[in-house]
């Protein structure tokens, strides 16, 4: 097994608004799993993505911000006639707010036959994530087929509940999302989404559902309240890392890749998740969901000086 980590799904341009000036927005990249790349990049693992861009201006800007962040780009399709993925991030008084144009893009008409599969089965860790799964059905099918390939050949296999009900009706989410933590070994949930697709409300409940699937370890991400690290034999509160946020687009992407490079480079989870909960919360101190992920360097100054 190799120290690869592979993430599946789509990844889009950024319109994000200004504070200052409403009309104005500032161009960028996000992505659920994009975003989980190039965390982990940034913490220094090795990456690649697994999607397809429209030949396109703004594929054509995925491509090369996936070279510049080192995320390798030897599995991602370019598809003639489709568009590449864009959402708008808007703020006010209640947060941030997502919209999107990505119906038809060329990462939903993904299929399982296009799949790396000799790659996904010398990785270390694939992932992917709720939306990953609810762009389409084609989409859908391709991430369960890569978790199945993934689980029988022995690579480990990280899931982001990211639930976005614009995508897929509850009911569907939550049958797919079921078959997708039955596969899963690492499962990175957050408190709407998860009790959402689960139906309940206390949190070890929570997670003796999904340990119940088979997952073997939980990172329960809980924002301002650090997050809730699970195995079969222990649970912990791992603490938050106080900062003055400006904007949490992607905060909970950059918790995942950091999370799980540091599990690849050895790390025991709980190390693994003050780590990422350090790494997520800095990364909330800029705009957009990828310029201020920040560097490993940085992610250690911070633990250092706390």
């Amino acid at each position: 097994m190799s120290n690869k980590i592979l993430a599946y799904g789509e990844a889009m341009v950024e319109f994000n608004q200004s504070i200052s000036q409403s009309r104005n927005y500032l161009e960028g990249f996000g992505g659920d799993t994009s975003n989980f790349a190039i965390a982990a990049a940034r913490q220094g693992a090795d990456c690649a993505y697994i999607s397809a861009v429209g030949d396109d201006h703004f594929g054509r800007n995925l491509l090369d911000l996936w070279q510049t962040e080192k995320v390798g780009t030897e599995h991602i399709s370019v598809v003639p006639g489709a568009s590449t993925g864009i959402y708008f991030v808007t703020h006010d008084g209640a947060g941030h707010h997502f919209h999107y144009l990505r119906a038809g893009s060329a990462a939903s008409r993904y299929t399982p036959q296009q799949l790396p599969l000799d790659d996904i089965a010398r990785a270390h860790v694939l992932h992917l994530s709720g939306i990953s799964l609810a762009i389409s059905e084609s989409a859908c099918d391709s991430g369960l087929a890569a978790m199945a390939h993934a689980r029988k050949s022995g690579v480990l296999t990280s899931l982001d509940t990211n639930l976005r009900l614009r995508l897929w009706p509850l009911e569907r989410a939550r049958e797919k999302m079921v078959e997708a933590f039955k596969l899963c070994d690492i499962c990175l949930p957050s408190w709407e989404d998860v009790s959402m697709l689960t139906g309940l409300e206390d949190r070890d409940a929570i997670v003796d559902q999904l340990l119940s699937y088979g997952v073997k370890l939980v990172a329960f991400k809980l924002g301002e309240q650090g997050c809730y690290v699970a195995t079969p034999d222990e649970r912990r509160m791992v603490a938050p890392y106080p900062v003055q946020a400006l904007d949490a687009t992607g905060a909970g992407d950059c918790f995942g890749g950091a999370f799980v490079a540091e599990l690849v480079a050895g790390r025991d989870p709980f190390s693994a998740a003050r780590y990422a909960n350090v790494a997520a919360a800095l990364s909330t101190t800029g705009y957009g969901a990828v310029e201020p992920i920040p560097s490993r360097q940085k992610v250690e100054a911070a633990l250092k000086a706390a």
